[in-house]
């Protein structure tokens, strides 16, 4: 596909998003952080803002944003409905969660349920945004067992280093939460490497033959239909040179997985406030790696269309 930047963004900020609202309504819930108001402020706000503005850039790739609504109603067959549905109704229980640690100090009783409610909308949430990709078997590149997974990975990935960095600000170190962050980014790697694995390898059953139905000899596209490249070859036919896709590839895992790595290993032998800084800075240089690993996601995609213009 061509890498739209509203929807590489989108995934990027609502993977990070959910990802630190299921760890703050499970943690909180569970009497693990402090109902401070300034923490409870901070992380909410940024969970809440990475998800809408994530949700309002993808209306950004929309042809007719003002009948984006209309997608509601299909949550019986499409995977891009049931996102939708799953994100508005996850901001009711993260609302409540929300205005009962902020303003009013707590985080038991019915604003710990609010606040795992909201967790299960999170993970929901992002389930149905992998599956919007794992279920298209045109595109052999998302449509298998890496993908979903891999979105669960990462949303959860981003969210720990966010985490970390949002309570090393306030002083409030957890080796366990560091531990888990080091891990879990280790795990993306890990799965992320496998993944492009996987893809290189992968043989296409489909051919020009198959697709038209034609036996008795090999298909070959003598012209295109047309002159200049229409919507389905910048959509669905988006070409990377395989030098630049190495080189991104390297980016990827500088950024979002091996300099995290470092900086919050780093973070386990100083003191407060540098500890706060590196951390901060581990979750910036992630998310930044993990937009190029978005665009990569998207550009290295190919649907079988593009069989019918010999490609």
């Amino acid at each position: 596909m061509h890498p739209a930047f509203s929807v590489v963004f989108f995934t990027t900020a609502t993977g990070a998003g959910y990802g630190l609202l299921a760890l703050l309504g499970v943690l909180a819930g569970l009497g693990f952080v402090p109902p401070d108001f300034w923490l409870g402020a901070i992380g909410m706000g940024l969970a809440l803002g990475l998800i809408s503005a994530g949700l309002l850039s993808s209306a950004g790739h929309l042809g007719r944003p003002e009948r984006a609504w209309r997608a509601f109603s299909q949550w019986r067959s499409s995977w891009l409905s049931r996102e939708g549905v799953a994100s508005v109704a996850t901001f009711v229980p993260a609302g409540l969660f929300a205005i009962g640690w902020v303003v009013l100090g707590r985080t038991n009783g019915w604003v710990a349920v609010a606040g795992l409610l909201a967790a299960v909308g999170a993970v929901a949430t992002v389930c149905t945004t992998g599956m919007i990709y794992a279920s298209l078997k045109p595109i052999a590149q998302w449509h298998s067992r890496f993908t979903l997974p891999g979105y669960l990975i990462f949303s959860a990935m981003s969210g720990s280093v966010l985490l970390n960095a949002l309570l090393q600000g306030f002083a409030l170190s957890s080796t366990i939460l560091l531990t888990g962050c080091s891990l879990l980014t280790l795990l993306g790697w890990g799965w992320k490497v496998a993944t492009w694995r996987y893809n290189d390898r992968l043989e296409i059953p489909t051919n020009a033959n198959t697709a038209t139905g034609l036996a008795g000899g090999t298909v070959r596209s003598l012209e295109w239909p047309h002159t200049e490249e229409n919507y389905l070859l910048k959509e669905m036919g988006f070409r990377v040179a395989r030098k630049h896709k190495a080189r991104l590839r390297q980016i990827t895992q500088v950024l979002a997985f091996a300099s995290p790595v470092l900086l919050l290993v780093a973070v386990f032998a100083l003191p407060w406030p540098y500890a706060a800084v590196l951390s901060t800075l581990a979750a910036i240089v992630q998310f930044a790696g993990m937009l190029v690993e978005r665009w990569l996601f998207f550009a290295e995609a190919k649907h079988t269309v593009t069989l019918y213009y010999g490609r």
